[in-house]
């Protein structure tokens, strides 16, 4: 299975709109953040986590060139605002792309996209297939989907657990059941905002802590806000198993 970073920015990526931080200012490219999202390939299908306003532009930048299904881990704009965008995957492939959310996300969705959703159907939609995710591990095509728990301040959220990989981001607190479901993965990806204190996000110190609570061989963090400092520097100070995500890396797991 290929992993592939599309993005590991918060909701205004990096570099800020007007800012002039030494982050925003900086030319290493892992300091470059889209809005967060990850491709899976498998050996049947091609997954994306989340298709935010970035996501025309993730696609290309990845030169991906097959879509099978989008999983949505929120209804917030910084990981839906980009479906609209999968419209050639419809023409091009000649197939709809299967969606899976929750209900309430599916109901976010409708009210967001709902010229998507009308009866009139305009030509040149976006064509799609959509898929419950009511707490049941599911599959998409030979891989098996476990959806994960997660408590986004007082927004219930989900991860995802597919083979040996776990995907986490926006998470403030997390369950024991749902820590007992993803202990000793092989890799863990988890969101760590910035070094401060924040209502709905892991700090870099609860991100760290909650890596150690797991235990996974290796962890990457991600969704990182400027505030968050220099990709090089933030990096050496960190567990010599903890590292943090950056747009472009590719990981390969079971």
């Amino acid at each position: 299975m290929k992993i592939t970073f599309l993005g590991t920015g918060t909701s205004q990526g990096i570099p800020v709109i007007t800012c002039s931080c030494i982050v925003c200012k900086s030319a290493d490219h892992r300091d470059k953040r889209l809005r967060v999202s990850v491709l899976i390939e498998t050996d049947d299908k091609t997954i994306v986590i989340d298709s935010g306003p970035d996501f025309r532009y993730q696609m290309l930048r990845a030169e991906v060139k097959d879509l099978d299904a989008i999983l949505y881990t929120h209804e917030h704009k910084d990981h839906v605002a980009g479906l609209d965008d999968i419209r050639p995957f419809n023409y091009l492939l000649r197939k709809n792309i299967a969606i899976y959310a929750t209900e309430r996300v599916q109901h976010a969705l409708k009210k967001e996209f709902s010229y998507i959703f009308a009866e009139a159907h305009y030509p040149g939609l976006p064509q799609i297939d959509m898929h419950t995710i009511a707490g049941d591990a599911f599959n998409v095509g030979e891989t098996a989907i476990v959806p994960l728990d997660i408590m986004h301040y007082k927004l219930p959220i989900l991860g995802f657990k597919i083979n040996d990989f776990v995907y986490i981001t926006d998470a403030k607190t997390v369950s024991e059941e749902t820590v007992a479901k993803i202990k000793g993965t092989k890799i863990l990806v988890v969101n760590a905002l910035q070094k401060e204190n924040h209502i709905s996000h892991f700090t870099l110190d609860e991100a760290i802590a909650f890596a150690e609570l797991v235990g996974a061989e290796t962890t990457y963090f991600t969704h990182i806000s400027h505030n968050m400092g220099l990709h090089e520097v933030v990096e050496k100070d960190l567990p010599n198993n903890i590292k943090l995500a950056f747009d472009g890396l590719t990981l390969y797991c079971e």
